[in-house]
């Protein structure tokens, strides 16, 4: 369990995340909260500090 406060994205995550449709590794924009994937052109909310990994929910860039 990690010791981030709720709501706040724990940036070691992006260590084993990567981009459900590309599989390649994400970038954290913290002003945005969104997580990055320059290789699809997209970009995924966080919620409460939750990344939506979904496709459909991805934000194009």
């Amino acid at each position: 369990m990690s010791n981030q406060p709720t709501g706040k994205f724990d940036v070691t995550l992006l260590d084993i995340l990567v981009c459900p449709a590309t599989r390649k590794p994400l970038v954290y924009d913290a002003d945005a909260q969104e997580l990055i994937s320059d290789a699809a052109g997209v970009a995924y909310p966080i919620k409460r500090g939750i990344p939506v990994m979904l496709i459909e929910e991805a934000r194009r860039l």
